[in-house]
C-alpha cells in the first residue's frame, strides 16, 4: 500500500510528508503504522479531485523554498530537508528526505536543507538550458532561518561551520555568481514547511493551498 501512496505523492505533493515517515517503517511495521496509513487513505478518498494546476501562461521565473526539522528522527536525530520548487507559478519539483549527517544545530540543518535545494535549482536550470530555455532572471530561494542565510551570504566562515563549508561550497558560488537570490520568508509563509512536518488541519490546508493544488471537484 505504501508503494502506491509513493507514486501518489507525484501528483499529490502534500502527501509526502506522511509519506517519508511511513516509508522508514515498511520493514516492520506495526498497528500504529497501520492506523497512520489508514488516515492517509481517509484524506485521500475525502478528496479525490485535489490536483497541481500547471498554468499555461506565466513567467520563466524559478522560485523554490526549503525548510528543514532539526532532529526530526528520533531513531538517528538526523533531521529532514524538504524544498518545494516553481516555475511560473508551477509546482514543478518537491521532495521530503532525510540529511544524511546528524546536524548540531537548526541554522546547520537549514543550511544543508538550502545546500540540497540548489542542487536541484542548478540541475533544473541546465535541463531547461537543453530544451532552449534560458532564464534571463537570477533563481530565487526562499529560507525562514536567517541564520542559514548569513552562512550563504558570509564569505568567511566560523570554525564551528568549516565542516559544511567543506562539504557544501557552492551555495555562496551561485549566489556570488548571479544564479542564485537567497531571500528570507517567515516561517508562518513558508509552504516548505508542509514537507518537514505535521500540522493541524487549519494550517494543513493553508499551506497546501500555496502549493497550487486545487480541487476539480469544487464549484467555479
Amino acid at each position: 500500500m505504501n508503494g502506491r501512496l509513493i507514486y501518489l505523492t507525484i501528483t499529490r505533493p502534500e502527501l509526502s510528508y506522511a509519506v517519508h515517515v511511513l516509508s522508514q517503517f515498511m520493514q516492520n511495521p506495526n498497528v500504529e503504522h497501520m492506523d497512520a496509513a489508514r488516515r492517509v487513505l481517509r484524506y485521500i478518498k475525502g478528496s479525490p479531485g485535489q490536483g497541481l494546476l500547471l498554468k499555461a501562461n506565466s513567467s520563466l521565473q524559478v522560485q523554490a523554498y526549503c525548510d528543514s526539522d532539526w532532529g526530526a528522527c528520533p531513531l538517528t536525530w538526523h533531521s529532514l530537508t524538504g524544498y518545494f520548487v516553481t516555475l511560473g507559478g508551477s509546482p514543478v519539483s518537491w521532495k521530503t528526505r532525510k540529511q544524511t549527517v546528524v546536524s548540531r544545530s537548526s541554522a546547520e540543518a537549514e543550511y544543508l536543507s538550502m545546500a540540497a535545494t540548489t542542487s536541484e535549482l542548478v540541475w533544473l536550470k541546465s535541463l531547461l538550458a537543453s530544451l532552449g530555455v534560458f532564464l534571463s532572471e537570477p533563481m530565487k530561494l526562499y529560507c525562514d532561518s536567517q541564520a542559514a542565510i548569513h552562512i550563504a551570504k558570509n564569505p568567511v566562515f566560523h570554525e564551528r561551520t568549516k565542516h559544511i563549508e567543506i562539504e557544501f561550497p557552492f551555495v555562496r558560488e551561485k549566489i556570488h555568481s548571479g544564479d542564485l537570490e537567497v531571500l528570507y520568508v517567515s516561517t508562518k509563509q513558508q509552504p516548505a514547511d508542509i514537507f518537514t512536518k505535521a500540522f493541524g488541519r487549519d494550517q494543513f490546508r493553508y499551506l497546501r493551498s500555496k502549493l497550487g493544488i486545487v480541487d476539480l471537484h469544487a464549484p467555479i
